[in-house]
């Protein structure tokens, strides 16, 4: 222990003494490491945003939705009997994260006139399994559906219908026709690629199916189930036929929602960051390898007279290797730390997610600062090792040729 100290104290002195070579050295290792790091961590980043917007719409992995449709009328199940038939089931398979998704219409009143739209009618959870991070407001949550007003999540363009300005709490909207109700507004989604209404209503059954709400008529009510990616086609499988057995008569659609190729997909783009980050990196560690072997060319009289003195061929290579690690991991700390100020500080998720905040916002990833450190000295001890053998071969006799 006390010699690898004394190694490494000398490796500090060494990079102390000769501070203009070491900083020229290393301005390419500083930027590499920067340049990785700091593209790494965008890189995990901007996966984070994509695979959010992938879950927006189809739900996160994997999610599975049910439906049964009546044989002869083409009708979707609804009501009563649709509720006890998946109620029992999930507590049969003990499914505890679900959603359920039940489209509506209803008349909603604006100032400049009545209009009809489309709902969903969706529990709580439909929100965390399919990402949904309103701008303003808030989600639904489970006290909603005991609420006498209906709550209701709309998007931008429905805010600007009703008037007033930008969202600054609940607003309230009247619904329906010859028996209207009063629902309230409780929060605010981005407008998703277009100008058209979307309007979510908690499900106000309180059970996995929907309930009638006021100022609709009913349709299909389906559910949504997150499963584990590898139970998926047991799941399928399991959900068609026991389904179909309480429901006679309907036929029973159950299929994967979410893209199974998102994952690949994204797990091979972090693979090509970090590739490219390594490349980047390699580069850097070159020019720390030409300077490391003229130091050692201008160091063979020291060398040579160190070994006069008795130093060992091990206690040499370890010097020079150390030394070539040591500034590599300190140009590594300050460029990882630099990498960190700047991308916390930069708007990621608004140029890539279009101004969606991200349900789960991402720091800097740490896995990116660890590898931009590992690296370094990495590239340090590869960038040093030649240059220590070449040290290693230096003879006593060579210090009187120089």
């Amino acid at each position: 222990m006390i010699g690898l100290l004394g190694t490494l104290a000398e490796a500090w002195s060494e990079v102390r003494v000769h501070k203009a070579r070491v900083v020229l050295s290393l301005v390419g290792v500083f930027l590499a490491v920067f340049a990785m790091t700091g593209v790494t961590a965008l890189g995990l980043i901007v996966t984070q945003v994509q695979q959010e917007q992938a879950e927006r719409y189809g739900g996160r992995s994997a999610t599975v939705s049910v439906s049964a449709y009546d044989v002869a009328t083409g009708t979707a199940a609804d009501g009563a009997e649709w509720d006890t038939a998946v109620g029992d089931l999930l507590t049969r398979y003990g499914i505890t994260q679900y959603a359920s998704i039940a489209y509506t219409d209803a008349l909603v009143r604006f100032p400049a006139g009545t209009q009809q739209l489309q709902t969903m009618d969706v529990s709580p959870s439909y929100g965390f399994l399919h990402r949904i991070e309103p701008i303003a407001g808030r989600w639904f949550v489970d006290a909603d559906r005991s609420s006498l007003s209906p709550a209701l999540v709309v998007n931008e363009f429905v805010l600007d219908q009703l008037g007033g300005g930008p969202f600054t709490g609940p607003r309230a909207v009247v619904l329906g026709g010859a028996e209207p109700v009063t629902a309230t507004v409780v929060g605010v989604v981005k407008n998703d690629g277009g100008d058209y209404p979307v309007v979510y209503r908690i499900d106000e059954s309180g059970t996995p199916g929907r309930g009638q709400g006021p100022g609709g008529y009913g349709g299909g009510s389906s559910l949504e189930l997150w499963v584990p990616p590898a139970q998926v086609d047991d799941v399928v499988t399991a959900l068609t036929n026991d389904l179909g057995r309480v429901l006679p008569g309907y036929q029973v659609s159950a299929y994967r929602l979410d893209s199974p190729g998102v994952a690949d997909g994204l797990a091979t783009l972090r693979l090509a960051i970090r590739g490219a980050g390594a490349v980047v990196l390699l580069l850097g560690g070159l020019g720390v390898f030409n300077v490391g072997m003229m130091a050692v060319r201008q160091r063979i009289r020291e060398i040579g007279i160190r070994r006069s003195f008795g130093a060992t061929s091990g206690r040499v290579f370890a010097a020079i290797m150390l030394e070539s690690v040591v500034a590599t991991l300190l140009a590594g700390v300050v460029a990882v730390g630099l990498a960190v100020v700047v991308v916390r500080n930069l708007p990621v998720a608004d140029w890539f997610n279009g101004g969606v905040p991200l349900a789960d916002v991402p720091g800097f990833p740490v896995q990116a600062a660890v590898e931009g450190l590992v690296a370094a000295a990495g590239v340090g001890a590869l960038a040093g090792l030649l240059p220590a053998l070449v040290a290693v071969r230096v003879k006593v006799i060579d210090a009187i040729r120089y």
